[in-house]
């Protein structure tokens, strides 16, 4: 077995805005540190933010609103799971954030009185900032690159290296020429997304998610397999957003004036945009078609909405509507719900961390949407990768290292891979594998769920993972990487029935809708699932947690 072998200080498993963050913030803390970056695809474009943002969803204005506000506005929206420190953390942290873009050159538009402008994006009170910058993600590569950090493209982590139970690096696979990197490190932050790819969409189209792609359940996968604890993942989360391409249009259009209609013209809603509104948006789409009209907004606002969605956002959408032949302005524009997700950011679902962006497991942090704070949107991912950035340094002082020996792992993920490579009796590609499992998510996973749907689902998921390596057709390095995504997409969506089974209660609107428990239990279910490995999978240990 022929690999290479890096030890380095700090190693970060992926490079969106998380990962990215984390990167900047600690070679701002040690310049000397030496901090490698694996992802899977190119960190300029990669991750669920690929250009800019509308905004930052989570912001506190000092002397206009306090973190214990937002906690508890967050804890609400979440109908009570929601930790009290981590979101806490989030908020008392998100003005220095503002601050640290703007003076990187990020735009935050203000009124005409010099004030930012403030949208209305949560249950209670304006808690988002608006901004305009269409090449934040570039502005990070570009820091990354300039700080030092040395970053491997187009190279996934395959397995965590554990010993003691502490982590001490991961086994990568290079996906262009299928080698495999060993990488030591004294300690890992966990930046690789939540599971976007989990549910099939409307289309059938595999890779026409609405959040990245490349998001399919890897750091869940990753973490449940090295022994750590993750929890919502019963929040099987589904957003309404533009029928047929999946693409951002609520938030930016309700926040700033626009109406819900539906199909008979009557106005259901206008100026609010939060999960809650969501919640009842997705009741009432399932009695047939809503819109969004913008007809009645003066110019300067309809300009406002174009020029987010038609540079900062999406691009492509005023490409979408023209080939439609759809006037944007002045047409009904058609929603529909998406294919559902786990995901920290618009959700509850990841690894347990408390506010110091630590996990479960010793020497392992989690930033963004692979770690479980709730509804912390991209504010989160850049504050929590800062956060574990801080506290991973911290965690290498005065320490001393051993270097993990445990070959047998890195043994064994080789004969995982190979198995893929060499199978003569494969017949099945990776498209139609992956089909079928996302398929089968949709019909029993998604709510409405029951006893009998989510067992069928953890008997389905445990025979796809037995035919993965006996059925899968493996002729290249992609494929080779579409298999271990598939293997996290199996392993993802077996954990959320396993939680939603364990979750007797309905809970979170259309997100967890249990035909057999139809109703809220606070008395019973006022409390965390979470769930963690026992053994090899499927096995697995089901605990349960008080709110903080």
């Amino acid at each position: 077995m022929c690999f290479e072998e890096l030890d380095i200080d700090l190693l970060i498993v992926g490079g969106g805005s998380a990962g990215t963050m984390a990167a900047i913030r600690a070679k701002e803390i040690n310049p000397d540190c030496n901090v490698v970056i694996v992802e899977k695809a190119h960190i300029k474009r990669s991750g669920s933010i690929t250009m800019g943002m509308d905004a930052l969803n989570v912001m506190i204005l000092p002397e206009k609103q306090t973190p214990r506000e937002y906690a508890a506005v967050a804890r609400d929206t979440c109908q009570g799971i929601a930790d009290f420190g981590p979101s806490y953390t989030l908020a008392e942290r998100s003005f220095d954030l503002l601050k640290k873009l703007e003076n990187w050159g990020v735009f935050f538009p203000k009124d005409t009185c010099g004030d930012y402008q403030m949208l209305r994006i949560h249950m209670r009170g304006k808690f988002g900032v608006a901004m305009d910058e269409p090449d934040l993600k570039v502005m990070l590569w570009k820091r990354v690159g300039e700080s030092g950090v040395v970053t491997y493209h187009r190279t996934t982590a395959v397995a965590l290296l554990v010993e003691d139970e502490i982590v001490k690096g991961a086994v990568c696979l290079d996906l262009r020429t299928g080698k495999l990197r060993v990488v030591h490190a004294k300690t890992v932050i966990l930046a690789n997304g939540g599971a976007g790819r989990f549910g099939l969409p409307s289309s059938g189209y595999l890779f026409g998610t609405y959040d990245y792609p490349g998001n399919a359940g890897d750091a869940y996968s990753l973490a449940f397999q090295a022994g750590a604890k993750l929890t919502g993942m019963e929040y099987t989360a589904s957003n309404t957003l533009i029928k047929d391409s999946n693409l951002p249009l609520l938030y930016i259009t309700l926040t700033r004036g626009a109406r819900l209609v539906n199909g008979f013209g009557e106005v259901l809603g206008e100026g609010a945009a939060h999960l809650k509104a969501e919640e009842r948006i997705a009741e009432l789409q399932r009695a047939g078609p809503l819109f969004i009209r913008m007809d009645h907004l003066p110019e300067e606002k309809i300009q406002e909405i174009e020029h987010v969605l038609f540079t900062t956002e999406r691009p492509m959408q005023r490409r979408f509507w023209q080939q439609r032949k759809i006037n944007f302005r002045t047409d009904p524009l058609e929603l529909a719900l998406t294919e559902i997700q786990l995901c920290g950011g618009h959700g509850i679902s990841g690894m347990v961390v408390n506010r110091k962006a630590e996990t479960t497991l010793d020497g392992l942090y989690a930033a963004g949407d692979a770690a479980a704070v709730p509804m912390q949107h991209l504010t989160g991912a850049f504050v929590f990768g800062q956060v574990a950035a801080e506290s991973a340094l911290g965690y290498m002082e005065n320490k001393v290292f051993h270097k993990c020996r445990n070959n047998r792992l890195v043994k064994k993920t080789q004969a995982d891979l190979d198995a893929f490579r060499d199978n003569s009796l494969a017949q099945v590609s990776p498209h139609d594998f992956e089909y079928k499992v996302r398929r089968t998510i949709n019909e029993y996973v998604a709510s409405p769920k029951n006893h009998y749907r989510l067992n069928r689902a953890m008997e389905l998921m445990q025979g796809f993972h037995q035919e993965l390596a006996s059925k899968l057709i493996v002729n290249s390095t992609h494929d080779l990487g579409r298999a271990i995504e598939i293997r996290s997409i199996i392993e993802c969506a077996y954990l959320s029935a396993a939680a939603s089974n364990a979750r007797q209660e309905s809970r979170w609107g259309d997100r967890h809708k249990r035909t057999d428990f139809p109703d809220c239990d606070d008395v019973n279910w006022l409390k965390h699932i979470d769930v963690c490995r026992d053994k090899a999978f499927p096995s697995l240990k089901i605990s349960f947690r008080a709110v903080e």
